[in-house]
């Protein structure tokens, strides 16, 4: 252990602690004394989110089932995103051991290599449940080569998360790669997504994410890509002119463990996780949906922002320049990464041909037309709703 990594655990501790010498030594061994029940186990779970949110969400329903499984012998406590530090500092501290648990996204790249897999766009199917289904079957989930990326870096996949679509916003509206030319979109600190949007023809950017509002309001960036509850909870349409639904990608989430802590659990507890993060599957899927949902409605009711959705010929055009991208990722990530393309392809049923670069869409594009997915307000393909009235 480094002495960054010493001093990451020391401050979770204290951000855990709550002032008494009891709780501090409670915090200190992972248990805190009980006088009707005895001993209890303290797991800490760092989020990339704040409350409110799709991860937050999945930690509080995750912390209730646990404690129920084990008859309140064991206390899930979350620590929402600035709480632990800025995204790398959780990754940093699961690693360590400072917290027990964690979810790592786009962000994640940087430590895990092979993660940035769910970066890769035009490669999901259309069918979000079915996608998270999928992504949580044991044939993927515990693929070797994705156990193995993961347990390099001292860390265990647990499950994976996806939270919605992932949705551009722009100053101007972006219908083809034309439109991307010269506009400085933020990504994450994520070498793949920096190849995707490079290849569109934009000025792909990283910044953290707790300085993003004001690198948009400032005009340091011209766009930006999240979720759609995201770009509410944050504030950051405030500062944008456009909306653009593409369905290029989902935003991913795995959920992580400390893998020493991981190993050291009993059989016990860690068959209380995997049956939870089963169950949560279903669960996490209705609530991405209804949080993103409702956060559109919220967006449009409290702005003039304009949605524009894009018809499946200007998606092809974007999914033509993503293809050698996936040649990208196998290279930048080494032997595990035409493995884990490949067992993500079969997955969604498109199966892996060295060589095809033709359409490879796992489902069709086409929706009825005026309708969107997943509830969304309509609005005629490829074209802007009328202005909307900006609420009081």
């Amino acid at each position: 252990m480094n002495w960054r990594n010493v001093c990451l655990g020391i401050t979770a501790m204290a951000l855990v602690a709550c002032g008494s010498d009891e709780e501090e030594t409670a915090v200190a061994t992972g248990v805190e004394e009980q006088p009707a029940t005895g001993q209890v186990d303290i797991w800490r779970f760092g989020l990339e989110e704040i409350e409110g949110s799709v991860q937050y969400e999945y930690g509080e329903r995750f912390a209730e089932l646990v404690s129920e499984k084990t008859d309140g012998e064991v206390e899930v406590r979350l620590f929402p995103y600035g709480q632990l530090g800025g995204l790398t500092d959780i990754y940093d501290q699961v690693q360590s051991g400072a917290i027990e648990l964690a979810f790592g996204s786009g962000f994640l790249g940087g430590t895990v290599p092979e993660s940035q897999l769910f970066s890769l766009n035009f490669v999901l199917t259309e069918d979000e449940l079915k996608n998270a289904e999928l992504l949580n079957d044991p044939d993927f989930l515990k693929n070797p080569a994705f156990v193995e990326a993961f347990n390099e870096r001292s860390l265990q996949p647990l499950a994976i998360v996806p939270e919605g679509w992932q949705v551009w916003t722009a100053n101007k509206a972006i219908r083809t790669p034309a439109d991307f030319e010269g506009t400085s979109i933020r990504v994450m600190d994520n070498s793949l997504l920096r190849e995707t949007y490079s290849a569109y023809g934009a000025n792909p950017t990283t910044m953290e994410y707790g300085e993003l509002f004001s690198g948009l309001q400032l005009g340091q960036l011209d766009g930006n890509i999240q979720p759609v509850f995201a770009h509410q909870e944050m504030d950051f349409y405030q500062v944008q002119d456009y909306m653009i639904f593409a369905n290029q990608a989902q935003f991913i989430a795995t959920f992580m463990a400390n893998q020493e802590w991981y190993n050291n659990l009993s059989d016990e507890h860690k068959n209380v996780i995997e049956e939870t993060a089963t169950e949560l599957v279903p669960y996490i899927h209705d609530v991405q949906t209804r949080l993103n949902t409702e956060r559109l409605d919220i967006i449009t009711e409290n702005s003039d922002i304009e949605l524009i959705y894009l018809t499946p010929e200007e998606r092809q055009a974007f999914r033509e320049l993503s293809l050698p991208v996936r040649d990208t990722f196998v290279e930048m990530v080494g032997e595990r990464g035409q493995p884990l393309l490949d067992a993500l392809l079969e997955q969604v049923g498109e199966g892996a041909q060295e060589g095809d670069t033709t359409d490879t869409g796992a489902a069709s594009d086409e929706y009825p037309e005026g309708e969107n997915p997943e509830g969304m307000p309509s609005a005629e393909p490829g074209t802007e709703p009328a202005d909307m009235d900006e609420a009081a």
